[in-house]
C-alpha cells in the first residue's frame, strides 16, 4: 500500500490479509469440521460461508461545515443531514473533544435552510467529507483563538498552548477559555491588527480521493434437510474503519447493517402478480423482514488502519454490514449445499421452500 488499480482508484491503506487472518482466528475456521461432524450425527448440514469486501466512500460531493458561538455554546451548522446513523452525537464528540467543550453545550444544527449550506445525506461519507470539514473548521477556530488570546494576554502567541477548552501560558496563571476569547473576537478594539472579528469559522471540504473501509464476514449455517429450514449458528466479522470516533455508534452500525444483509439472504423478497403486476408483498404481513430469532450473536471487532485521504484518519462504515453479510450467508449455504448434493448457486432469497426443492432435485 497505496495500491492503484486497474481503474486508476487509489487504495490508500488497509491491511486485507491482516483482517481475513483475525477474522477466520476469532471464527474457529480451523476447527469447522468438528462441528459440521457433530452437525450430521444431529442429521443436519452445515456448511462455512467467506465474504472480504472493499467499499469506496468518502470522496464525491464536498461538504460545508460551520462552528458558530454563541451564548456560551457551540453550534454546529451542516450542510448534511442526520436520519439515524448517529451523526449528531458523532459531530458532537468530535468537536467536545477537538475544543474542549462539553458536548452537552455543543448543538448541531441541520435543515434549516435559512443557515444550513447544501449538503448530502450522511453515511458512509459523512464524518470521512463533513466531519473532516468540521476538524478543519476547528483548527483555524484554534489558530485563531491561539493570536487573539496571545494578544489579550500581551505575550508572544508562540508561548500560548490550547488544551481542555483553554488558552494558557504554561508556568503562569495567565489564561483565558475559548468562550471567553470567542466574545472577545465580537470587539473590534480587542483585536490585533488586521484580524477579522468573530471567532465563526466555516470550511469547505472538497475531498481528494477515496476512503477504502474494508472487512471479512464469516458465517456457519445449519440446514434442517427435512425442511429446509436455515439457521445461522455463528458469525464472526472484523472490519477495518479507520480511526473510530464513536466505537459504540459504530458497532450498532455494523449490527443493524448485518441484519439487513441476512434478512436480504433469507427472507426479503418482493413477489408481483405475474397476471397483473400488482405487488403481492406490499405490506409486512407479507413481506419477511429478519426478526430477532432469525439473528445469532454477532462477534465484531476492528482491526482499523487509519486513512491517509484525510485528516482523521477515519474511512466510514455506513453500508459495511450490508455489504458483506449476503455473500457470507450465501457462500455458507451453498458450502452446505455443495457437500450433500453438489449445488453451487442459489438464488436469494435462500428460503425454506427454495432450499428444500434444490436440496431434491425439485
Amino acid at each position: 500500500m497505496p495500491y492503484t488499480s486497474a481503474t486508476k482508484l487509489l487504495l490508500d491503506s488497509g491491511e486485507f490479509q491482516e483482517v481475513m487472518d483475525r477474522c477466520m482466528a476469532a471464527a474457529e475456521w480451523s476447527s469447522f469440521p468438528e462441528r459440521r461432524a457433530r452437525s450430521e450425527r444431529n442429521d443436519k448440514l452445515r456448511g462455512i460461508g467467506m465474504a472480504t469486501y472493499t467499499e469506496r466512500c468518502g470522496g464525491g460531493f464536498p461538504e460545508t461545515a460551520s462552528i458558530e458561538f454563541k451564548d456560551e455554546r457551540i453550534e454546529l451548522v451542516m450542510g448534511n443531514q442526520e436520519y439515524g446513523t448517529g451523526l449528531v452525537t458523532s459531530y458532537k464528540q468530535l468537536v467536545s473533544d477537538q475544543l474542549g467543550v462539553d458536548s452537552d453545550r455543543v448543538d448541531v444544527i441541520m435543515g434549516d435552510i435559512d443557515r444550513t449550506p447544501s449538503g448530502l445525506s450522511g453515511g458512509s461519507r459523512a464524518l470521512a467529507v463533513a466531519g473532516v470539514a468540521l476538524y478543519e473548521a476547528g483548527r483555524t477556530i484554534i489558530g485563531k483563538g491561539t493570536q487573539l488570546a496571545a494578544h489579550l494576554l500581551e505575550v508572544s502567541a508562540q508561548d500560548v498552548r490550547f488544551a481542555d477548552g483553554v488558552f494558557s501560558v504554561p508556568g503562569t496563571d495567565l489564561r483565558l477559555d475559548i468562550f471567553a476569547v470567542a466574545e472577545a473576537a465580537h470587539d473590534p478594539a480587542k483585536l490585533p491588527a488586521g484580524m477579522e472579528p468573530g471567532l465563526d469559522t466555516t470550511h469547505h471540504r472538497v475531498p481528494p480521493t477515496q476512503t477504502f473501509p474494508n472487512g471479512c464476514h464469516i458465517v456457519e449455517a445449519e440446514i434442517d434437510p427435512n425442511t429446509g429450514v436455515v439457521t445461522i449458528e455463528r458469525y464472526t466479522v472484523v472490519d477495518d474503519f479507520g480511526r473510530t470516533i464513536n466505537p459504540l455508534l459504530l458497532e450498532g452500525q455494523v449490527h443493524g447493517g448485518i441484519v439487513q444483509g441476512i434478512g436480504q439472504a433469507l427472507l426479503e423478497h418482493t413477489i408481483y402478480d405475474t397476471d397483473s403486476g400488482q405487488l403481492l408483498s406490499g405490506s409486512f404481513m407479507d413481506y419477511a423482514m429478519p426478526r430477532a430469532d432469525d439473528v445469532p450473536f454477532l462477534a465484531f471487532s476492528t482491526h482499523n488502519v487509519p486513512s491517509t485521504a484525510n485528516p482523521l484518519g477515519v474511512k466510514g462504515a455506513g453500508e459495511a454490514g450490508a455489504v458483506g453479510a449476503p455473500p457470507a450467508v450465501i457462500n455458507a449455504i451453498v458450502d452446505a449445499l455443495h457437500r450433500r448434493v453438489g449445488l453451487r448457486h442459489i438464488d436469494m432469497p435462500a428460503t425454506p421452500r427454495r432450499v428444500w426443492e434444490m436440496l431434491n432435485g425439485i
